[in-house]
């Protein structure tokens, strides 16, 4: 008759029906015949194909008995409002119109003409072009967004933008909050070897330019250029003049100060710069 039902008993699935199915075969059966050739005989195999299979394999689709188990407003993604993207609807939401639910004919005519006649992002193209965009994704999309839609609501120099994006996070951003261990180097001196721990996960660009820069060999042969007693020597610049070194990257990074970091004792190993935010390769270490 054209109805679903049960492929061993022939019983046909109503809304009162015991219903699971093979996760394994994705065979689906009542749960009577599963219970009486399956379960009781302890033989759990797939009662179509013979294929082995474990209880747990098991998945109920429909049962009566359990009603609070299938009720769509306890489901997590109804809980969390989680829906599936429409590909047409996002595409459709590009259009401003889109979000322009009921109008009257006066503003559907005001907005024809103006979409007919207005030359002001062509214009705007031919005498500046905006810088590329970076795409987001899951991992470095913030939960804030460019500010592109106010900005060329507030300023004539900027397109007009009606779709609100979400800001981009740095890549070292993204790439810094998965450290979370100590990094170790062993610094081999004429006067013995010096083993130090260096706190990658709490200034983490720090650390990833003094252990790159000491993999490529940029401290080979260098020597400590500067001892002030008592106080610290200093090095890490190849030309041994102390006005020399570059970072990993070429170019100066930012200071990385941590509160709970402070250069009390001996032996403690930090960068040596010539002012804010130019740290290159050189360090020192307290004596």
């Amino acid at each position: 008759e054209g109805k679903y039902h049960c492929p061993v008993l022939y019983t046909v699935f109503t809304n009162n029906s015991h219903i699971v199915a093979n996760k394994v075969t994705g065979n689906v059966f009542s749960y009577e015949a599963v219970e009486q050739l399956n379960i009781k005989t302890k033989s759990y195999k797939d009662l179509l194909t013979d294929e082995p299979f474990t209880r747990q394999d098991l998945i109920t689709l429909q049962d009566p008995t359990n009603l609070d188990k299938f009720n769509v407003s306890n489901f997590f993604h109804v809980k969390n409002n989680m829906k599936v993207l429409d590909p047409d609807e996002e595409k459709a939401k590009q259009d401003p119109s889109y979000h322009l639910k009921s109008t009257n004919l006066e503003t559907r005519e005001t907005l024809a003409e103006l979409y007919r006649d207005y030359k002001g992002d062509e214009l705007l193209a031919s005498t500046m072009k905006e810088p590329e965009a970076k795409k987001t994704d899951k991992l470095n999309a913030a939960h804030y967004s460019t500010g592109r839609v106010s900005a060329s609501f507030t300023s004539t120099a900027m397109a007009p933008a009606t779709t609100h994006e979400a800001d981009a996070i740095s890549d070292d951003a993204v790439r810094y909050q998965y450290v979370k261990k100590k990094g170790y180097v062993r610094l081999q001196t004429n006067k013995g070897d010096l083993n130090v721990e260096l706190h990658c996960d709490k200034v983490p660009k720090a650390g990833e330019n003094f252990i790159k820069l000491c993999k490529k060999g940029y401290y080979d042969g260098t020597i400590f250029h500067r001892s002030i007693r008592n106080f610290m020597i200093q090095g890490g610049d190849p030309t041994g003049t102390g006005t020399g070194g570059e970072s990993y990257w070429g170019k100066p990074f930012k200071d990385e100060f941590r509160p709970n970091l402070s250069h009390t004792g001996r032996g403690i190993l930090s960068m040596a710069n010539s002012g804010p935010n130019t740290n290159k390769s050189q360090l020192g270490l307290s004596a």
